[in-house]
C-alpha cells in the first residue's frame, strides 16, 4: 500500500483589504463613495484613526472626515487644527497648526502646511492638489544675525471658498486668496488673489475670470 501523498497547503489569499485601505490613503475622496459592504470596516478603521488623534492632539474633528494614517497631523494647545465635515487628508501630508478648514475640504498627497503664529484659513468646498505648500510664518531678514536665530513672524493665511489650488503651488504667509479663484498648478503666491480669479506663474499673476468659463 503506497503512503498518502501530502496535502499541500492552501495559497495565501491576496489581501484586498490592506491594499483597499492604501488605495482610499492616496486617493481619499473614493472614502465618499464607499458601499455599504465596505464601510462595515472602512468606518471602524477611520474612527480609531481620527479617536487617537484627537486623543493625543488639540485637533477638532467634523462628521464624516477621512484621514489617511500616512498623514501626519500636530497642533499645540495654542496650534489646534479644527475640520468641519467630511474634510479630506490625503497620504505623506504634513500638517501643523493653528489651521481651521471648513466643510468639505480636500487636501491631497504631500502637502505641507504650517500655521505659523496666527494660522491658515481655508474655506468650504475648496480642493487643494498634491504637493502644495503654505507657509504661515516668515523669517528675519537682517544682516547682522544668522537667519536661524532670528525671530520669525507671522501674518496668517486666508484662503476663501469654493477654491481650487493646483498642484505643487506655494503660497506665502499674509496672501489673502478670494472665493472662488483658481491657482495654477506650480504657481507661486506672493500677493491676494481677488474673488473669481485665476492666477498662475512665479510671481503668481492673474490671468483671467472663472466666471469667463461658463
Amino acid at each position: 500500500m503506497s503512503a498518502p501523498t501530502p496535502r499541500s497547503e492552501p495559497a495565501s489569499l491576496p489581501d484586498y483589504q490592506s491594499q483597499h485601505k492604501k488605495r482610499l490613503s492616496w486617493m481619499p475622496w473614493l472614502y465618499f463613495s464607499l458601499k455599504e459592504k465596505h464601510l462595515v470596516w472602512a468606518k471602524p478603521w477611520q474612527d480609531e484613526i481620527q479617536a487617537k488623534l484627537c486623543a493625543l492632539e488639540t485637533v477638532n474633528i467634523g462628521e464624516h472626515c477621512f484621514i489617511a494614517p500616512e498623514a501626519q497631523l500636530f497642533a499645540e494647545p495654542n496650534r489646534y487644527i479644527r475640520m468641519g465635515n467630511r474634510c479630506m487628508i490625503a497620504a505623506d501630508c504634513f500638517l501643523h497648526g493653528p489651521i481651521t478648514l471648513g466643510d468639505e475640504v480636500a487636501i491631497n498627497h504631500g502637502c505641507s502646511f504650517d500655521g505659523g503664529r496666527v494660522g491658515i484659513q481655508i474655506g468650504s468646498q475648496t480642493r487643494i492638489a498634491n504637493n502644495v505648500t503654505l507657509y504661515a510664518f516668515n523669517h528675519g531678514m537682517a544682516p547682522d544675525t544668522p537667519i536661524y536665530q532670528q525671530a520669525a513672524n507671522s501674518k496668517g493665511i486666508v484662503i476663501g471658498k469654493d477654491v481650487w489650488i493646483g498642484a505643487q503651488a506655494g503660497i506665502v504667509d499674509g496672501v489673502t486668496i478670494g472665493d472662488h479663484a483658481v491657482v495654477g498648478m506650480g504657481s507661486i503666491v506672493t500677493k491676494d488673489v481677488p474673488d473669481w480669479a485665476i492666477v498662475a506663474g512665479n510671481p503668481a499673476r492673474v490671468i483671467g475670470d472663472r466666471r469667463d468659463k461658463s
